[in-house]
């Protein structure tokens, strides 16, 4: 049994896989086939989503599976129940299930109480699934073949704004995971954290020579320039400060000219137009955001599919 809990839980040649089942999803979605067939898939969701929710929601019924929706507000969860007593019942009667949370914690001891597939729809540590799409969004791009791990070798991407998110834990752990170069640029209040540190440590990585307080120094040369909303959700408390401190590094027409001329615009979504990406650059023809959304439903099939060992 496998778990996604950060995008370094699958191998090198599993992502390269997960690429090409991606792939092959997306030229013929009609008839997918029914790899989950039989199977039921809870989803457990402790924050809003619209993205994850629709595409995991319809990737497990286009693989077959019946997807179970749920909250931790309308379980018993929100009266007490602890995760792991939760985890073993839910082992009994669902295949897998796909968590969105806040802390990172409570996926891991998810992972270990149960005895059913985990994957992390979304944390305050790291968004596996997301990433994953990124990177399918970014090879897609540059390679007329299926061998997308190669189309990504020696590439850069530069995520400027606040770079102590999960999202840029999320390209740090990928960069350092694929060979991609990952450039970050914010402000020193929202440098990389100790919790990603330590995971890079256990690699024999670290921050050091991608992290910058100079998002024009981030943004040189890079093939995809990447940002995220400043404020996420259970950071509101922060905002203003945040609007204050990350206002240098919003991804404009000056840090997209840093880039290379054909150099990609990414976002997550959703986004926060005249905040972390001007509407000039969101609306250009240097944005795939879009083409970054539908994947998510491409890719997390084939992250299904991986998991469920079809």
């Amino acid at each position: 049994m496998k778990h996604l809990l950060k995008v370094t839980d699958l191998s090198i040649d599993e992502i390269g896989e997960v690429f090409r089942l991606a792939a092959a999803y997306k030229r013929n979605r009609a008839v997918t086939p029914k790899t989950l067939e039989g199977q039921s898939w809870g989803m457990i969701f402790y924050k809003n989503s619209t993205r994850t929710r629709v595409s995991f929601e319809v990737g497990l019924h286009e693989l077959g599976a019946h997807p179970l929706v749920l909250s931790s507000s309308n379980t018993q969860l929100s009266r007490g129940e602890s995760v792991a007593d939760t985890a073993r019942v839910l082992s009994r009667y669902v295949h897998g299930l796909v968590i969105r949370c806040y802390d990172h914690s409570i996926l891991e001891e998810f992972a270990s109480a149960g005895n059913i597939p985990i994957i992390n729809a979304l944390s305050d540590f790291t968004h596996p699934c997301q990433i994953l799409a990124d990177l399918f969004s970014m090879a897609e791009k540059w390679t007329e073949g299926d061998d997308f791990l190669a189309a990504l070798a020696g590439r850069k991407v530069a995520f400027l704004g606040d770079t102590n998110c999960n999202m840029a834990n999320s390209w740090l752990l990928a960069g350092a995971h694929l060979g991609v170069n990952v450039a970050l640029g914010g402000p020193e209040s929202l440098a990389p954290g100790t919790e990603v540190r330590s995971v890079l440590a256990a690699m024999g990585k670290s921050v050091d020579g991608h992290y910058f307080t100079d998002p024009h120094i981030a943004a040189q040369n890079a093939d995809v320039v990447y940002t995220d909303v400043w404020v996420s959700m259970g950071a509101e408390a922060e905002q203003e400060a945040r609007l204050q401190s990350l206002a240098p590094y919003q991804v404009n027409a000056s840090v997209m000219a840093d880039a290379k001329p054909d150099a990609h615009f990414m976002h997550c979504l959703p986004a926060h137009l005249g905040e972390e990406v001007s509407a000039d650059v969101y609306e250009g023809a240097q944005s795939i955001v879009f083409d970054q959304a539908e994947n998510r439903l491409h890719v997390q099939k084939a992250i299904l599919s991986l998991l469920a060992g079809k």
